[in-house]
């Protein structure tokens, strides 16, 4: 799929170059053939106008008076004829032109319908004017503006293929930069579907196991075969808890998490979070601390901030270790407000800091079936942070453990 999106970034982008390029030169192609054009057009009005017993005029060179236009240098000739159509004048400027010649531009321009035109054959452009008792002709020559044109676009055409194959490579560098995110939430979302797949099979593979070892014992009453029972009800509260996980993940990713956003004393907040993991880590041999700064205000959704402190909260009392500690602190930063969430215990490995917020990421592998956790607990929390462009980050080490900090902005 990546490799087909690539290519169709390349094409689309090569696409539009070679459009844009293509308007760009036959832009430039139009405007160069319409001033050649009206030069030459110019050069003929100037031959006609001309009078016969005076010399032509001479290119000019150097310094031209102010508001006289530079004389185009086009090759003309022109002839008078009279009624009989026969030459009476030739006026011929810087040019040399043969008698056959001559005389078969006069013969065409005269049997041209229009008084203005081309004669291909030669090469010539012909403008004729007809009076009372004779006839002007002028004639200029074309092959300047024709090696002109041609010279053009020959350097259209190298430019233009040099653009392209240039920008090919810059697309090329383009697409790989531009779709790296893409490819990182492709392989995410494959390892997000293989992962959910698994943590979903093994409590549907206990709950079949339970049942069938049930309806072996048919003839057994509940009572004989509660520990089955108690098993397959265990399966089950895990799956829909996993269930629900995934199911405020997907929401959060199609932005349809509810926003209902009041006025609340965060602190207040915070303390009851607090209070229910006061047994939960006493049992658990675990020390909890708090420096929580009363009045604190947030404008939010009190369950969704409940749920992000409660897993903050779990995880640390999962991996403080045996009598270890739990410090929640609750603090003002200038405008902003900062809940920090440390535990003692083994530090994260740096390599591993960085994934810590992904979706089934486990540090401990080993003990995250044991503990009921399946590494969505801090995406989630990533998400509801996220959600009030708070920022959540995390620092571990051996001296100080490990702590998560969420700052919430713009808040006095």
């Amino acid at each position: 799929m990546i490799t087909r999106l690539r290519r169709k970034f390349i094409l689309i982008n090569m696409t539009l170059v070679s459009l844009v390029l293509l308007i760009v030169f036959a832009a430039l192609f139009m405007s160069n053939y319409q001033r050649l054009q009206a030069e030459s057009r110019a050069a003929l009005h100037r031959a006609i106008e001309q009078r016969m017993d005076l010399p032509p005029p001479k290119p000019e060179i150097g310094r031209i008076p102010p508001g006289r236009k530079p004389s185009p240098f086009t090759p003309v000739f022109s002839v008078v004829l009279d009624k009989n159509n026969d030459i009476i004048y030739t006026t011929q400027e810087n040019v040399s032109i043969a008698d056959d010649v001559l005389a078969a531009a006069v013969e065409q321009a005269l049997d041209a319908q229009s008084p203005e035109g081309i004669l291909p054959d030669l090469d010539l452009r012909f403008l004729r004017i007809n009076m009372t008792d004779e006839t002007k002709i002028a004639f200029a020559d074309r092959r300047n503006e024709i090696h002109a044109m041609q010279s053009l676009f020959l350097l259209s055409l190298v430019a233009g293929a040099g653009g392209l194959i240039a920008f090919f490579f810059i697309s090329l560098f383009l697409s790989g930069w531009a779709l790296r995110p893409v490819e990182k939430a492709w392989e995410q979302q494959r390892q997000f579907a293989a992962d959910a797949s698994h943590e979903l099979k093994m409590p549907l593979t206990v709950i079949l196991a339970n049942i069938d070892i049930l309806l072996a014992h048919r003839q057994d009453t509940i009572a004989r075969q509660l520990k089955w029972v108690e098993n397959t009800r265990v399966e089950a509260v895990r799956m829909k808890k996993l269930v629900d996980e995934l199911l405020f993940l997907a929401k959060s990713d199609a932005t349809r998490v509810s926003q209902v956003h009041a006025e609340l004393n965060f602190s207040h907040t915070v303390w009851s979070c607090l209070l229910p993991f006061e047994p939960v880590a006493f049992e658990q041999g675990v020390a909890i601390n708090s420096n929580i700064e009363p009045d604190i205000t947030l404008k939010g959704n009190e369950s969704q901030l409940k749920q992000l402190v409660a897993i903050l909260l779990d995880n640390a009392c999962k991996y403080a270790g045996e009598k270890g500690s739990v410090t929640v602190t609750l603090v003002r930063e200038q405008r902003k407000v900062a809940l920090k969430i440390n535990n003692t215990g083994a530090p994260i490995p740096a390599q591993e800091l960085q994934h810590i917020f992904e979706r089934f990421y486990r540090a401990d592998k080993s003990r995250a079936r044991e503990q009921g956790g399946y590494g969505l607990g801090l995406a989630i929390a990533k998400s509801i942070a996220d959600s009030y462009q708070a920022k959540i980050t995390v620092e571990s080490t051996e001296a100080r453990g490990t702590t998560f900090t969420v700052r919430f902005p713009g808040y006095a």
